[in-house]
């Protein structure tokens, strides 16, 4: 029983010493630089920069809506009756809160920007993740870290850069 225990210990041992001596290669891209780099990623943008602009005019819109009645209010709040006070800021208190919802369903989380920037970038992060693989495998990296994540890298050989090659591979080159 020792014998077959200092065996499968001695096994255990040759066995992590063997994976020690592996070299593990590593290789990094900037996925900021190839996304400004590529028109399809440019468009993507733009497309959802017009559908935020749209938002914000409509957002405007409701904004100097509250202003114009908070500010007709304060002008006749000493004319008016407590009923039409009270009617009056019922309306504010309701043109404020459809502000706060439309914030809300527009731009916070899980809102609509949240859903159209995945919707309209899915197919540029699907290219940018299938040239990444392609180059990883061909340059048989066992990792890539995306050096313009929240991931600190203190220091990075440039020679594993590859930025480059998985811009040629999504451009076809």
């Amino acid at each position: 029983m020792k014998i077959s225990f200092l065996f499968i210990i001695s096994f255990i041992f040759f066995l992590q010493i063997q994976e020690s001596k592996a070299q593990t290669k590593v290789g990094y891209i900037d996925s900021k630089k190839i996304i400004d780099n590529l028109q399809e990623a440019k468009d993507a943008k733009m497309k959802l920069d017009n559908i935020v602009s749209d938002w914000q005019k409509e957002l405007t819109s409701l904004q100097d809506s509250l202003k114009r009645v908070k500010d007709d209010y304060d002008k006749k709040k000493l004319i008016l009756t407590d009923q039409m006070k009270q009617q009056k800021e019922k309306e504010i208190s309701d043109l404020d809160a459809a502000i706060t919802n439309y914030k809300v369903r527009k731009f916070g989380e899980g809102g609509e920007y949240y859903i159209k920037q995945t919707e309209v970038m899915k197919t540029v992060y699907d290219r940018i993740f299938k040239a990444i693989e392609t180059a990883a495998k061909e340059g048989d990296y066992d990792y890539v870290f995306d050096r313009s994540s929240d991931l600190m890298l203190l220091f990075v050989n440039e020679k594993y850069d590859l930025t480059a090659k998985v811009m040629k591979i999504i451009e076809g080159k």
